[in-house]
């Protein structure tokens, strides 16, 4: 799915047409998914398509918080808000496996023949 598609979809779900507010929202949920794919790895700037549907649903979700980003109560006219937490729910990253390799022992010139 190309950038433009996300911001189309995102744009249809949330109604908002700020593209450079929604592109930080993307951003945002890229990097969270990033950073759980990729744990021990850096310089990764590309969201594996198969995150790509998760990319969008975690950015609707924080343009869905927008103005309340800390909030974990509110009550009003029988309306209850809470949140996970301040930033992106444990729950919506479930779908994201880690890659975590072995390393593979290093060949010092000691030890080979």
């Amino acid at each position: 799915m190309t950038n433009e598609q996300m911001l189309a979809i995102l744009t249809a779900r949330t109604g908002v047409t700020d593209t450079t507010l929604l592109q930080a929202y993307l951003d945002d949920a890229g990097q969270a998914i990033i950073n759980k794919a990729y744990p021990f790895k850096t310089g990764i700037e590309t969201v594996p398509d198969k995150y790509q549907r998760l990319q969008v649903e975690i950015a609707v979700y924080l343009v869905g918080k927008m103005g309340a980003e800390g909030q974990t109560l509110h009550i009003e006219n029988g309306i209850h808000r809470t949140y996970e937490s301040a930033s992106i729910p444990n729950s919506m990253l479930k779908a994201v496996i880690p890659l975590a390799k072995i390393p593979s022992p290093e060949v010092t010139a000691d030890e080979n023949p």
